[in-house]
């Protein structure tokens, strides 16, 4: 199982949010470069990067940080946040975005989705973030009426390749991942899954990777100190580029 270090970014900074809430935020380091540097030299092969001025207003605020990461390392970098339209995406992957992760659109604009799958391939990622069992959208501002399990079994025959699934009750609480969710999932869908979400010990990688699922997110927990990079790596087995 590959595990995946997390920068989010609000104005530049790397932050991150309790439970998706943009009224708590702690700022964890002014230079996410750096951050991405300290990722690669404990052993990371890939990194996600979400864009949480993007995915609350659509704007491209932290594009040019995006860009000095991938500049500046040779880590195979997903994006998500504001991926609203075919543009988007290529702007992305212009400046060798390896993921495109399609969130909000997925769901509000399903045509979209469709052409960003048929044009990019296994450059689309979606990101099908839950709470109490409904997808949410906007930033996680908003919850919809569709179900998770439902929506991710038509991603899958839709031939989307990777599926980021987020649990918002258990991101940045640090009480542990929702195991259940990603045990089912992995039982009833083909395609890769991206265990997102609390993941904060080594138990919780230890667990997901018994679960022959793709890869886990850890964000918070690095930046506590809770979970050691290079621990979770060897602990998953090691990371496939």
């Amino acid at each position: 199982m590959n595990i995946i270090p997390a920068i989010d970014l609000i104005g530049g900074n790397a932050v991150r949010l309790q439970k998706g809430d943009y009224s708590k935020i702690t700022v964890y380091d002014n230079s996410p470069v750096e951050v991405a540097k300290r990722f690669e030299n404990d052993g990371a092969k890939y990194l996600h990067i979400v864009d949480l001025d993007g995915a609350k207003d659509g704007t491209l605020a932290n594009y040019q940080t995006i860009e000095k990461i991938i500049s500046a390392t040779s880590l195979s970098v997903e994006v998500g946040g504001g991926i609203r339209n075919i543009e988007r995406v290529k702007s992305y992957v212009d400046i060798g975005v390896d993921r495109a992760i399609i969130g909000t659109a997925a769901i509000t604009e399903p045509d979209f989705l469709e052409r960003a799958v048929s044009d990019f391939g296994d450059k689309i990622s979606v990101g099908v973030d839950i709470k109490d069992g409904f997808v949410a959208i906007k930033g996680w501002l908003e919850i919809s009426d569709i179900e998770c399990d439902s929506f991710c079994k038509k991603l899958d025959n839709m031939g989307v390749a990777n599926v980021i699934c987020t649990d918002i009750s258990k991101d940045g609480m640090m009480s542990g991942t929702n195991r259940e969710l990603y045990k089912r999932l992995s039982q009833t869908l083909s395609l890769k899954i991206t265990a997102s979400g609390g993941v904060s010990s080594i138990d919780d990688v230890i667990a997901l990777s018994q679960m022959n699922i793709w890869g886990a997110i850890i964000g918070k927990a690095l930046y506590t100190g809770d979970v050691y990079l290079s621990k979770a790596i060897d602990a998953a087995g090691g990371c496939e580029k």
